[in-house]
């Protein structure tokens, strides 16, 4: 397993002290920096889907990049912390824009679920999927 990948899926010591109940956590996460060119960007966040594979959808521009996914956790904070992490992580294997976090956003599966657009809610993205803003 590569080391990077274990940086970002590690539990933490609460996770590990034998408490049971994990959640699910859409996780938007926003990282933003100078300008490159858009393909470079596209293929650098197909990259990291390519070993994130968690990643659900992700909307990017030559300046910045919204990723989105789900992370398995016990409490927002957890989750949280993992995705201030994930993209300095794998900025090294996936070669990604050195760029700084600038947003997150982490909810619980039934917030999410009130904005899927079966309810009325726009889908900024198809799942899976990688397209500019």
């Amino acid at each position: 397993m590569n080391e990077r990948w274990s940086t970002v899926t590690t539990l933490s010591s609460a996770e590990t002290a034998g408490l049971t109940h994990r959640q699910m956590w859409h996780v938007t996460l926003t990282v933003a920096g100078g300008e490159m060119a858009a393909t470079e960007v596209k293929a650098a966040l197909d990259r990291l889907a390519d070993r994130h594979q968690f990643l659900m959808t992700a909307r990017y521009r030559s300046d910045r990049a919204e990723l989105q996914y789900w992370d398995e956790g016990l409490d927002v904070r957890s989750a949280a912390a993992r995705a201030l992490v994930l993209w300095n992580d794998y900025s090294e294997i996936a070669a990604l824009p050195p760029w700084d976090v600038v947003g997150i956003e982490v909810v619980d599966q039934p917030t999410f679920q009130t904005r899927t657009p079966s309810l009325g809610a726009p889908s900024p993205v198809g799942s899976g999927s990688i397209k500019p803003f």
